[in-house]
């Protein structure tokens, strides 16, 4: 507790939440408040801490969708409680840490979902093809207390750190402001909750290491590779059993299965084979089906020519997606998809250009103003045909050219992609 309530640690914590932002929690207190709110609150605050008399807030309970489909479940903390629960990380994730495999990628420092997904392929390319795809069943809702708190305690001796630990654990969810009660479970959205989860499941990571079998893990995403299909049915089965029997977790059985790669998607990536003579079995990165349906979805959402935005909002909106969307996809061959993409977005961005100048008269005065000769500009401004068409038309392909929206700060995600690759 001491390394806990050190300064040092409390300064870094409290610069790390406030850095990381996000949304309030039942008290409504915003990172941006969170110090002032210190300057009054932190002195209890600490010697209840010191004491080992301290009792954090409830949880606010936010459901989020899924990508796979339903809705997951988010506790947020307050933004005091949050800032214990960094300092409390900052302290413990050394003590952890050094022991966790060298395969488990996710909410580790130097660790990051592209060499996941980098180390996956390498196992693939190598011939393990017959992976075991295991999906565990609302893994954050189900994690047994008792059992983490043990673990917890091969580390950690102090009984004011432990019980600290565990009344977060058992912090009641507030839910359209009613609070419920927990028994199980790791609420996501706290700093603590990631490495609760790999304590957790640096267990199953030992047994998969002590078989002998190639893995790979991403918070609770994980599979095997094996390379007979008989083999990968008999690891499933064993592993199945140690998940439930061992780690008290559920498996979903309906979305877990021994696949090949050409049918397995692994963190919104999938496999594509290159097959070559002389080449046989080799493949490459791509988009899943998914993850670009999504990407369209929300390029659809900011480029929707009703929402209230300016061009330029709609610009820095689409630049902010692209950077993190091919800075996450930069390993995947998906230079032709990009290019039919940006043409999609070009057209979608002149459709708002067309629409937001509205009256045919203003149409026809901008076309003139672009360089179209004002016979043929009033024409097209009194056109019948769509906004979509005309936007897929020469004229406005041939007047808002490319140069003039880069002019604006547009950028395509096929330029991006090359110069990051």
């Amino acid at each position: 507790m001491n390394e806990i309530l050190n300064r040092e640690n409390l300064k870094s914590a409290y610069e790390n939440v406030v850095r990381n932002k996000g949304s309030c929690g039942v008290d409504g207190i915003r990172t941006d408040a969170l110090k002032k709110w210190l300057n009054y609150h932190w002195p209890r605050m600490k010697d209840e801490l010191i004491n080992g008399t301290y009792h954090p807030k409830a949880v606010l309970g936010v459901s989020i969708p899924k990508r796979s489909g339903g809705e997951r479940l988010l506790g947020i903390p307050t933004t005091g409680d949050r800032m214990i629960q960094q300092a409390i990380n900052q302290v413990l994730n050394p003590l952890f840490d050094p022991e966790f495999s060298p395969f488990s990628y996710g909410f580790r420092p130097g660790k990051n979902a592209g060499q996941a997904i980098g180390q996956t392929l390498v196992y693939i390319n190598q011939g393990y093809n017959s992976i075991v795809d295991i999906d565990l069943q609302r893994f954050f809702d189900e994690v047994n207390h008792d059992y983490l708190m043990n673990l917890i305690k091969g580390k950690v001796n102090d009984p004011k750190v432990l019980r600290l630990i565990w009344r977060y654990l058992r912090s009641p969810v507030q839910i359209n402001g009613k609070l419920h009660k927990r028994r199980k479970g790791v609420p996501q959205g706290g700093p603590l909750s990631p490495l609760l989860s790999n304590i957790v499941l640096n267990e199953l990571d030992k047994e998969l290491a002590n078989r002998g079998l190639r893995f790979v893990r991403y918070a609770d995403d994980f599979s095997i590779f094996l390379k007979t299909a008989r083999s990968a049915h008999r690891v499933m089965r064993n592993i199945t059993r140690f998940i439930t029997t061992q780690l008290h977790l559920q498996v979903n059985k309906q979305k877990s299965a021994v696949r090949k790669p050409l049918n397995y998607e692994y963190l919104g990536f999938a496999f594509e084979s290159t097959y070559k003579k002389g080449d046989r079995g080799q493949y490459q990165l791509v988009v899943s089906k998914d993850s670009l349906a999504a990407l369209k979805y929300k390029i659809k959402t900011i480029t929707r020519k009703t929402i209230p935005a300016s061009f330029d909002e709609r610009i820095h909106r689409l630049n902010l997606l692209m950077r993190g969307w091919l800075n996450y996809f930069k390993q995947a061959s998906i230079h032709g998809k990009l290019k039919a993409l940006d043409g999609r977005v070009r057209n979608r961005l002149r459709y708002c250009i067309w629409h937001h100048w509205k009256k045919p008269r203003r149409k026809a005065i901008n076309l003139t103003r672009l360089g179209v000769p004002e016979r043929t500009a009033w024409q097209w401004a009194h056109s019948r045909m769509g906004g979509w068409a005309i936007s897929c038309s020469p004229i406005l392909i041939t007047t808002i050219t490319l140069d003039r929206l880069k002019l604006r700060g547009y950028r395509s995600f096929l330029d991006y992609y090359l110069e990051i690759r």
